[in-house]
């Protein structure tokens, strides 16, 4: 361009054009277009005119080529020209020019142009390939294939690519390497055949397992790589078929079926398109000392599960669960059985034990020392063992067929068949005291709640829970008696202590509500056991002498019982009254008034402890009864006597703060 710049800005016309460059002359006499290749001495005359250059020539180095647009018509190798002297254009074709057919530079003639710049030949390497085109239809000389515009399709290197006017590449694609253990999951993108031959439909998906390079064809689209899973002897695979068709192993499966894949068929197994993992089975070991029950066991002869039955299987022994198969309650262990253990079973149905025949729902037992695995027809109901029981310990057995309820005591005892153990129910109000007892309390003592009410509160011992099919046992405190009363004979009787109590079937134990307190109030202690004395009751009673001075006493009592122990009728008499001490009480009191209504404050003042006493022991030995006491009180003790009506009000308030 610097050179044309100097020549033309000259006057004398002059171009000089250097070696491998061009220019195009426009002659305005005829309108016609010429080209003029250097090196030379270019003189213009005046009907001429420089329109281009001078203009490098084109050079293609190896393995080069570039697309001319408007190329020139040439015949035999030489410019066709027009009768204008003028070259003669392909308007609207392109041609592609290589290196080696243009070893040398070349110029464009007038009206050429070169589309883009020059391009290298696309070098497809091993394991790689081009995606092709057809713009147009053509002829593919290279394989006599007749390509429509719209194909595709690839080329495969090691290869040196030259470029086409009727096809353009799309793409550069690199080959898929397939490990060991690995598969290439492909996908039919319309109606095809792969590489193996095998037609495939639009949409079909298909494995290549074989390990190596792949270069997917345009009709293949790469889905994924599957991972081979590895199997052991102790995992197997359950698959599922998703479709019709015949597996790995060359076995026909239908839509839907189930099987399992393990060592013994494949070390590693490489899931099919129309295989479904439904999961991984383990192993199921079992031991000399073990056992199961397979419930709807696989047949291998129909294919099939034989639903509702069972197997057992004993160890030693490994294997894998079928689909369909499950293990009823597990692994389980064999039953062992000492000399004091022993077995309650029964028949699911009809079957023959040995030389017995069972009928369904016959119940027996076995007894050790022996090792037992229970048949498939049989069922274990209970394991037993014998209970050893001291002189004062004891169970409740009840017989299932006569319904019958004893206690068995002082023996070691196994149930039989027919015998089961059976729990006796207490009331809440014995629960409590046989709790307290546990706990070191002799007896439970009664508050008053907001309302008034008698709430017996006590602490439980921690941890104190009653078998209810042990005997009841209630240990009676020295110089105590304690009523049972039987149910089913209608008859009570009475322990005195120190005892062991122990309760029947069909017993029960009498519950004891005694007065308390100062003054005494009723239902203040609860207790299983009547205590007999010698001791002391205290009291409070308010008197009025015959000049109507009112009194406040406080009386102790002391009392004991006299009763004759091998005399039955005697020894129920000291029940008769349930709240001795309430009644004591009262009667004693009301002695006490009628005899001090008689004296004046004075005397009363003077010879009070005399006159109490005369009025409860003397009238008491005129009436002594022997329904319920014998000499019940022996002496009577005067504590205080408070005559001023203000301090009597708070001693009847609050006795407990009395002097």
């Amino acid at each position: 361009k610097k050179i044309f710049k100097m020549r033309r800005s000259g006057d004398d016309g002059m171009l000089r054009i250097p070696p491998f460059y061009y220019i195009h002359v426009m002659d305005r006499n005829e309108n016609t277009r010429r080209l003029e290749v250097g090196p030379r001495i270019f003189v213009k005359k005046d009907h001429e005119e420089v329109i281009e250059g001078p203009t490098q020539m084109i050079r293609l180095v190896p393995l080069h080529y570039c697309v001319i647009a408007n190329p020139i018509a040439k015949k035999e190798g030489k410019p066709v020209m027009t009768p204008f002297n003028e070259v003669k254009l392909l308007h609207g074709r392109e041609e592609i020019r290589r290196s080696e057919d243009y070893t040398d530079p070349f110029p464009l003639y007038p009206g050429e142009s070169m589309v883009g710049s020059v391009a290298k030949y696309t070098i497809v390497n091993p394991n790689q390939a081009i995606v092709m085109t057809a713009i147009q239809d053509f002829l593919d000389e290279s394989t006599s294939t007749e390509r429509h515009a719209g194909d595709e399709w690839i080329l495969k290197g090691p290869m040196t690519y030259k470029s086409i006017l009727e096809a353009k590449i799309v793409k550069k694609v690199d080959a898929i390497i397939i490990k060991e253990g690995f598969a290439l999951k492909l996908r039919a993108k319309r109606d095809t055949v792969d590489s193996r031959g095998v037609k495939r439909r639009a949409g079909e998906e298909w494995l290549i397992k074989e390990s190596g390079s792949y270069l997917p064809s345009v009709d293949e689209e790469h889905v994924s790589l599957v991972r081979g899973l590895i199997l052991t002897d102790k995992k197997a695979l359950h698959l599922r078929a998703i479709h019709n068709f015949t597996d790995s192993y060359g076995k026909d499966r239908k839509a839907g079926e189930e099987w399992l894949v393990t060592l013994n068929d494949a070390e590693m197994h490489i899931r099919d398109v129309h295989e479904e993992l439904v999961g991984e089975v383990k192993v199921t070991s079992l031991n000399n000392r073990q056992f199961c029950v397979v419930m709807d066991p696989y047949d291998p002869t129909t294919g099939l599960n034989k639903f509702g039955t069972k197997v057992l299987k004993k160890g030693e022994a490994s294997f894998f669960l079928k689909p369909g198969e499950k293990l009823e309650s597990g692994i389980q262990h064999i039953q062992v059985l000492g000399e004091e253990d022993a077995l309650l079973l029964q028949a699911k149905e009809d079957f023959t034990d040995g030389k017995t025949v069972r009928k369904a729902g016959e119940k027996w037992m076995i007894q050790g020392p022996r090792e037992y695995i229970p048949p498939i027809e049989v069922k274990i109901l209970e394991n037993r063992k014998s209970i050893p029981l001291d002189e004062n310990e004891g169970i409740y057995v009840r017989d299932m067929h006569t319904g019958e309820v004893r206690m068995i005591t002082g023996s070691t005892y196994l149930l039989k068949t027919t015998e089961t153990l059976w729990e006796k129910e207490l009331s809440q109000e014995v629960e409590e005291l046989l709790a307290i007892q546990a706990s070191g309390s002799a007896f439970a003592t009664a508050k008053v709640d907001a309302k008034g009410n008698y709430v017996y509160q006590s602490e439980k011992k921690r941890g104190y829970k009653r078998d209810k099919t042990r005997v009841v046992t209630f240990k009676a405190p020295h110089n105590s008696a304690v009523q049972l009363f039987n149910y089913k004979t209608k008859e009570s009787r009475v322990i005195f202590g120190p005892e062991m109590v122990l309760l029947g079937p069909y017993e029960e134990i009498t519950v004891l509500h005694i007065s308390g307190k100062i003054p005494k109030e009723e239902k203040v202690l609860k207790n299983l056991a009547l205590l007999l004395g010698p001791d002391f009751m205290t009291d409070m009673c308010v008197v009025e002498t015959s000049d109507h001075a009112k009194l406040a006493l406080k009386l102790s009592y002391s009392w004991h019982f006299i009763v004759n122990k091998e005399d039955k009728a005697s020894s129920q008499k000291i029940f008769s009254i349930h709240d001795f001490v309430g009644d004591c009480c009262k009667a004693m009191a009301s002695r006490i008034r009628g005899a001090v209504s008689g004296v004046t404050f004075d005397s009363f003042h003077k010879h009070s402890s005399e006159i109490i006493q005369n009025a409860v022991l003397k009238e008491m030995q005129k009436e002594i009864s022997s329904l319920q006491f014998s000499r019940p009180t022996t002496s009577v003790l005067l504590q205080w006597i408070f005559k001023e009506w203000s301090q009597l009000t708070q001693i009847l308030e609050n006795p407990q703060r009395s002097p």
